[in-house]
């Protein structure tokens, strides 16, 4: 399975910028979508942002115009893709935990595509401070 691990976030006043990362390993796989979800305390695990494989944005309307998410490799045939999420004005309602999301399959010369599945990371604070 394709395994994420995140790195950045921390802590910020509120109007500033953080960054996060995403990197997969695991082996060769087809990354048919990946970004990142937050989860406040005692909420649900909402989406942030998400890009596909043919570089389509999905942001969610609160971090619209506020954070940029962005692949560095659209090519499946890589053991290694890595997603970022600019996070700018941040807003105390920001703060939460970041989790790394994937819909992967696996690739193979001479299986093929196969055995779609989903991954996440063990997150990541984001703290913003009024």
């Amino acid at each position: 399975q394709v395994q994420l691990v995140e790195s950045g976030g921390g802590l910020s006043q509120a109007g500033g910028s953080l960054n996060l990362s995403c990197a997969t390993s695991g082996g060769t796989f087809v990354i048919h979508n990946i970004g990142w979800y937050r989860q406040a305390p005692g909420t649900q695990r909402e989406l942030v942002a998400t890009i596909s494989e043919d570089g389509r944005t999905n942001y969610a309307d609160s971090v619209k115009d506020r954070f940029t998410i962005s692949r560095d490799n659209t090519k499946n045939t890589v053991r290694s893709h890595t997603v970022d999420l600019h996070m700018n004005n941040l807003k105390p309602e920001d703060t939460a935990v970041y989790y790394c999301y994937a819909k992967a399959s696996h690739i193979s010369g001479s299986v093929g595509i196969y055995g779609e599945h989903e991954a996440w990371g063990q997150g990541t604070q984001v703290t913003v401070s009024s």
